[in-house]
């Protein structure tokens, strides 16, 4: 039997998928009409349309179902979606028959929105969207084209499809969403994406962050054979020769061996200094620094240690 149906052959009203696709669709425009007094109540009547039309051909029930559905609503605009299909199941259930009244709906809309809320920053603001901004300057910066169009498209394929399946999760499992989150779900999705977040920053860290120290520490007279001999005024074919090869081999370009601050700490723990400024950063925003601050203060160093010689 085809789900686009809209009675199912006990008579009982089923949305089909093509609904909830609108509405997912809808839903991306959460905040079009955000107020300070009932927030994003706007943009979340405007995603039930096309179901609260299918589950109320009366006009007179459409309007109390729309309108019930315009009190107060905020979450993170993405985590919206299992909400919805949790909205969805019960909306269906009461068109059908149910004994479920405005005050149950609205009820588990304001239980599950303030808990979701809290999983939407750290999963989307602070990993994905980071991962895949660094992702595309690595593009960038290498001088491909591609950088911009990569970040638009796996950003939205990301987030559509997060809209998506997730509504269908919270439309599938219906009010029993609830007893998951409550289990510790929330708690697994929020710590899952602080690692793999934690994770990659590390990675990006040694690429992105770059500390020099030139101050030299040591200088060492090479003996003959350990560097480049060049010869006085032009180079004839087999000397050029015997100096790419003596480069080959990787002879000093030097009779004197210098070694640096820097050559020193790279052969201790490569990048300590770029992982301790960023260790250093992340305390200052734990303890309410202004990130302009930071971003100055940064600045300020960086132009006095190349002024006195250390950077």
């Amino acid at each position: 039997m085809s789900e686009d149906r809209i009675k199912l052959s006990n008579d009982k009203i089923k949305l089909s998928k093509a609904d909830r696709r609108s509405v997912m669709l809808r839903s991306q425009f959460l905040q079009g009409s955000w107020n300070y007094e009932r927030m994003q109540n706007g943009g979340w009547a405007y995603s039930l349309i096309p179901a609260l039309k299918k589950l109320y051909p009366n006009k007179d029930d459409a309007a109390a179902a729309l309108k019930r559905h315009l009190e107060f609503f905020n979450t993170h605009p993405y985590i919206a979606s299992p909400i919805l299909g949790v909205t969805l199941a019960l909306e269906e259930e009461r068109a059908n028959g149910a004994a479920i009244d405005d005050a149950a709906i609205q009820g588990v809309k304001v239980g599950m929105m303030g808990p979701l809320a809290g999983i939407g920053d750290p999963v989307f603001w602070f990993t994905i969207r980071p991962i895949l901004g660094a992702i595309a300057a690595s593009l960038a910066t290498s001088g491909s084209v591609i950088a911009p169009l990569f970040f638009f498209i796996i950003w939205n394929v990301i987030r559509i499809a997060f809209l998506w399946h997730t509504q269908e999760f919270g439309y599938k499992k219906g009010s029993e969403i609830t007893k998951d989150l409550s289990g510790g779900l929330l708690q697994t999705i929020t710590k899952g994406a602080s690692i793999l977040g934690m994770f990659i920053m590390g990675i990006l860290v040694q690429r992105w962050i770059t500390i020099k120290f030139p101050r030299v520490i040591s200088r060492v007279p090479l003996a003959d054979g350990a560097y480049i001999k060049f010869p006085n005024g032009s180079v004839t074919g087999p000397q050029l020769q015997k100096i790419l090869t003596d480069f080959g081999k990787k002879l000093s370009l030097s009779n004197t061996q210098i070694t640096t601050l820097q050559d020193n700490l790279d052969k201790l723990v490569p990048g300590l200094a770029a992982l301790l400024l960023t260790f250093l950063c992340m305390w200052l925003l734990k303890k309410k620094v202004s990130p302009i601050l930071i971003i100055f203060g940064l600045f300020l160093v960086g132009i006095v240690g190349h002024v006195v010689g250390i950077f």
